[in-house]
């Protein structure tokens, strides 16, 4: 049983860090966010390499859990340990495979506190963009482009269009992009084709909301992490004449 009075200042015996990694799938919020996560966030950077890396396989496995709590908190953690400087490619196909296929995306439960999917992905994916380790940005644009247009009824509701714009800008900071690279992910987007009139479906309000993100960002930089100085984009100006025409599909009232 675990003392979470007395666990903050414990080291992270194999023992205990299985307790802790298993509390993280706990339908208690108080357990798995307030606890559980905090303490991981805190061993991670203690971990030696193979700890780190049979954590980083623990949580991309956890991506098919039939639990949503257990699904959504694991890529916070593995974006942990990709910080901290470990990947392997099977963790970005096990997050390739969950990330756009997910259809829970309610930010807050009564019951279960935060669930945060597309957020808690988009931590993941920018880690992913961040890391050295991870070849192909151009992949992690479409993967984020197919969350974007993954069917859903479900209006982002809690600024997880913010975290996925950001995500997405942090990407585009890759030096090795392409002009073409950094525009194509955009395609599939824009061969969605203007709405009809009516009530906007949620995908598509999803996806602006993203979208304008992104161009702000394109426009000011963005900070790959807290209190770090404002990155450019690669190909930024390239980027927000696409990101423009991409808008004015559905927004030709206020842009040309």
């Amino acid at each position: 049983m675990i003392n979470w009075n007395e666990i903050e200042s414990a080291e992270p015996t194999p023992a205990l860090l299985a307790e802790v990694s298993a509390a993280l799938r706990s339908a208690d919020p108080e357990i798995r966010d307030g606890l559980a996560y905090e303490q991981l966030c805190r061993w991670v950077p203690r971990l030696a390499a193979p700890e780190l890396s049979a954590l980083g396989d623990e949580m991309a496995g956890r991506l098919a859990d039939p639990e949503i709590q257990a699904r959504t908190f694991a890529p916070l953690v593995l974006a942990e340990v990709v910080d901290a400087g470990a990947y392997r490619p099977a963790w970005r196909d096990a997050f390739a495979r969950w990330y756009p296929a997910e259809t829970d995306l309610r930010g807050w439960d009564e019951r279960l506190g935060w669930l945060h999917a597309v957020a808690h992905g988009a931590d993941l994916l920018a880690a992913f963009g961040r890391s050295p380790l991870v070849a192909d940005p151009a992949s992690l644009l479409e993967l984020a482009a197919a969350r974007l247009l993954a069917p859903t009824g479900h209006v982002l509701d809690a600024m997880e269009d913010d975290r996925l714009g950001r995500a997405v800008a942090v990407v585009l900071t890759r030096p090795e992009l392409t002009e073409r690279q950094a525009l194509a992910w955009l395609d599939p987007i824009a061969a969605t084709g203007r709405r009809r009139p009516g009530v906007v479906p949620a995908t598509v309000s999803n996806t602006l909301r993203t979208l304008r993100v992104v161009y702000l960002l394109a426009d000011r930089g963005v900070r790959p992490v807290p209190g770090a100085e404002p990155v450019t984009l690669r190909h930024a100006a390239a980027l927000r004449g696409r990101l423009a025409e991409v808008l004015a599909v559905n927004t030709s009232y206020y842009l040309g």
